[in-house]
């Protein structure tokens, strides 16, 4: 279909819509810098938010990640910008219509016993309806919304801007392999096929566990934009929040190792736990995992490299610490660097250092972490810069998005056996063994 293109028209009118927002920002930062005109960050970013907030796409998803690295964009831009949800309007009914049967062909309709034609959800590539397929069982559709791929790269252009523009007056955190990371994650996204196989990959790698659960795929009724699964019926976390303490912290266990027993037994992490990716079961409090479309896969080294750094903190151990970033893909490392990337990695690790319940943040406030934000950013600034590799983008992500997901859940865990379940007689060669097996199961290709 020609509008499902990256086509030059495309591109222009999503410039359209977003340039006026990010024409705004250059002008008022390049005054401040240039003429000492004093920008109201504060309102502009509220301006600029008001701005894309109506906007389906990927710069929804962009600024919920870029809020969780440290001073990625200044903080007053990603405390307005980590509110975009994914609450785009959403296509009517007669748009719907078209959009399945360019996907499905013309008789689609007949393909299913039923199909809503209000979305169940919305989110920043595409909205899902629920159905009832052939067999009686409900279904649900998640429709790609029309031009995404010239949508996609108009957006991932204009944050190169947003980032040209933060760089000049700030080289705290350099943020090339951010947007190149983005880029791909994003790019990937847009193909709904990988997404099967993502989900399939999740279903493998969690078959064991009991308190997650992973929709099935229906091929027959899937394309490269229309993927089509089963319907999980689940509550969103948040309506927990006040039930019974025991609930709580089984929820939390359960999304602890829905998100690290595939990166530590497979090296695949999900990159994206945004609160609309997940529900809760009202039997069991299993979580069912919706969204695949974020996901890493790891190198099995990196994943010795995120347990070596554990150690060099516990121990103290600088070399190990120099060893596990470069792992990583932090160059070019001074003592002094080093010294500011454990103090951010020091608040990360903090909850597995103790071998007892406790809060992932004993105050539950974030207070504590934009505290430490602050420091390693003025640290960093002070030095020169760092740059964050790749893959330091989604693990972080991973560990910040989680992190407030434990702090709405109020949950107290013993996080450190958590952790130590996981990791204990690590072997990356089986590692390597495990994620080989599974990536060709699922059609997907070796890691990185």
């Amino acid at each position: 279909m020609p509008d499902e293109q990256n086509t030059l028209g495309g591109r222009v009118r999503r410039y359209a819509q977003v340039g006026r927002a990010v024409g705004g920002l250059a002008a008022r930062v390049g005054a401040e810098r240039v003429l000492g005109v004093k920008l109201d960050r504060p309102a502009h970013a509220a301006e600029l938010t008001t701005a894309l907030g109506g906007l389906k796409g990927p710069l929804m998803k962009v600024a919920q990640i870029l809020s969780t690295i440290p001073d990625a964009l200044p903080k007053e831009y990603t405390l307005q910008l980590a509110q975009l949800q994914a609450n785009a309007p959403h296509m009517g009914w007669p748009f719907v219509r078209r959009r399945m049967a360019a996907e499905l062909g013309p008789d689609w309709l007949s393909r299913f016993q039923s199909f809503e034609h209000e979305a169940a959800a919305a989110a920043s590539l595409g909205q899902v309806h629920r159905a009832v397929g052939p067999d009686g069982r409900a279904l649900a559709c998640k429709l790609q919304y029309p031009d995404m791929a010239s949508t996609v790269e108009a957006d991932l252009r204009q944050l190169k801007v947003i980032f040209g523009l933060y760089a000049a007056y700030d080289r705290a955190i350099d943020t090339g392999n951010i947007h190149a990371e983005l880029s791909e994650r994003l790019r990937e996204e847009l193909d709904y096929r990988r997404e099967a196989r993502h989900m399939r990959l999740y279903a493998r790698m969690l078959a064991d566990e009991a308190g997650v659960r992973v929709p099935e795929v229906v091929d027959e009724l899937s394309t490269g934009r229309l993927l089509t699964m089963t319907w999980a019926e689940g509550a969103r976390i948040l309506t927990l929040a006040e039930a019974p303490v025991e609930v709580r912290n089984r929820v939390a266990m359960n999304m602890f190792r829905a998100w690290y027993m595939p990166f530590y037994g497979y090296g695949v992490i999900h990159g994206d736990p945004h609160l609309g990716n997940y529900t809760v079961r009202a039997d069991d409090h299993s979580i069912n995992l919706l969204d695949f479309g974020c996901i890493r896969i790891f190198p099995p080294g990196l994943v010795q490299g995120v347990i070596d750094l554990y150690h060099a903190l516990e121990r103290g151990d600088r070399e190990l610490a120099v060893h596990a970033y470069e792992t990583w893909g932090f160059r070019n490392l001074s003592h002094e660097t080093v010294d500011i990337l454990n103090i951010w990695a020091g608040f990360i690790y903090a909850p597995l250092m103790e071998n007892r319940p406790r809060a992932i943040d004993e105050t539950n406030s974030g207070a504590y972490g934009q505290e430490v934000a602050a420091r390693v950013h003025g640290e960093l600034k002070r030095i020169g810069g760092v740059t964050p590799p790749r893959e330091f983008v989604l693990m972080d992500r991973a560990a910040i998005g989680l992190g407030s997901v434990f702090l709405h859940l109020k949950a107290e865990v013993n996080w450190y056996r958590l952790f130590h379940e996981l990791v204990e007689g690590f072997d990356a060669t089986a590692l390597a063994t495990r994620q080989a097996e599974a990536l060709a199961a699922v059609g997907l290709g070796p890691s990185p």
